[in-house]
């Protein structure tokens, strides 16, 4: 990596080095078992002009994205974050048309859909894209740039609130996208993204949300820069649980934006204080992800050891991250469930542990369940309660190792 995506500054510096792993979302069918697997270097840097924190863009949205593993509507609350957050834009923007891209399977606009408002979803996945459709969602299967946007506000209109949850990190061509949102918008409307906070990111070892999908990773001091590059003004945020910390941010085309509202200034000086204004923030967050790794490789073999079962629950792309980065095989992980029929009878990527549903912990009575998507915790925890009956545990491996 040459130069910085955003403002094109070759003053990069290291954050961390996760070595070299799979996409990790390209799970492996059987019959791949035996063929090689492509890989690529996982490497955050940090550049020191616009405080961008960023991987290379070596995989291509394309490639990802085109025929996709990930259905939102699969996790409850979600789908429960989408209806409130409709809920609450809804009636206070009161907005005719809305747009969300990277829409997914439809877990947002089906709730706008309910509410009898006009709405369009822009998805580059075909197969999901068709699941949002089977709910009675309009659909777009296309990916967002300048030229869609516009052809979209051509056919349809322009929006009064673009939505784009989790697809922000997820675009190579960051200024591109951000003038597709430009397009999209009225020019007296709003824009709305979620999207990981780099702060929490950092303060909670989350180091698994670091993959090739993602490639950038925002304080609300960088979105501020990257939306402005598309004539979008960052005008307030939203500290979010979700993800383990996200952030709302909510902009508007420059002439209509006004004053940004306080909470903006309260999350900078937050990020300040924590170092990611400047470098201090990163220097030693190498080292706390390769305490993680030990801490959880040294659970497992002694687990293995002692003639313990460790499965998995679900198979995120974040646990890909985590699996391949501390080098679990199936002599520590017997395999993964999750509730995805999709990925039933797959591969985990680069780790190839088999992916079953998640019928399988009951009927095996494991001793340990090893959590891969923590940030659902407290939703896990209920789903799960049930392997107490055996005296079973569940084991979360960010932001610390912890058997509970």
């Amino acid at each position: 990596m040459t130069s910085c995506r955003l403002c094109g500054s070759a003053d990069l510096v290291s954050v961390v080095d996760l070595g070299s792993t799979p996409p990790c979302e390209l799970f492996l069918t059987a019959s791949q078992l035996d063929e090689p697997e492509v890989t690529y270097p996982l490497h955050l840097r940090l550049c020191t002009n616009c405080r961008l924190a960023q991987i290379p863009a070596l995989i291509t949205p394309e490639e990802t994205f085109t025929e996709y593993a990930y259905f939102a509507g699969f996790s409850a609350s979600w789908v429960e974050h989408a209806r409130k957050f409709v809920a609450d834009a809804l009636e206070r923007l009161k907005p005719s048309f809305v747009v969300e891209v990277a829409s997914n399977d439809g877990y947002l606009l089906q709730h706008v859909v309910e509410r009898g408002v006009r709405c369009l979803g822009i998805e580059p996945s075909a197969n999901v894209g068709q699941a949002a459709k089977d709910k009675g969602v309009p659909t777009l299967t296309e990916f967002l740039t300048p030229e869609s946007g516009a052809a979209v506000r051509a056919e349809h209109g322009p929006a009064d609130l673009v939505v784009a949850n989790n697809v922000y990190a997820h675009i190579p061509d960051l200024i591109g996208f951000t003038a597709g949102l430009r397009a999209l918008v009225a020019d007296d409307g709003w824009v709305s993204i979620e999207v990981q906070h780099l702060l929490t990111l950092m303060e909670l070892n989350q180091y698994d949300t670091i993959y090739h999908e993602h490639f950038q990773y925002y304080t609300v001091e960088s979105a501020r820069r990257a939306l402005a590059s598309g004539g979008l003004s960052l005008v307030d945020v939203e500290l979010l649980p979700t993800h383990g910390g996200s952030i709302r941010l909510w902009a508007r085309p420059e002439a209509a934006a006004g004053a940004p509202a306080e909470r903006v200034s309260d999350v900078l000086a937050r990020e300040k204080a924590a170092g990611l204004h400047d470098l201090s923030g990163y220097a030693d967050f190498a080292h706390r992800v390769a305490r993680v790794r030990r801490d959880l490789l040294r659970f497992l073999i002694t687990a293995a050891d002692e003639g313990k079962t460790v499965v998995g629950y679900g198979a995120p792309g974040k646990g890909n991250t985590l699996l391949n980065h501390c080098g679990i095989r199936q002599d520590l992980l017997a395999y993964t469930v999750d509730r995805n029929p999709y990925k039933h009878g797959r591969y985990t990527p680069g780790t190839r542990i088999p992916i079953v549903a998640p019928e399988r912990i009951a009927q095996d009575r494991p001793d340990y369940v090893l959590v891969l998507p923590w940030n659902l915790r407290e939703e896990l925890s209920a789903q799960l309660s049930y392997i107490h009956e055996w005296g079973g545990r569940l084991v979360f491996p960010i932001p610390h190792l912890e058997v509970v």
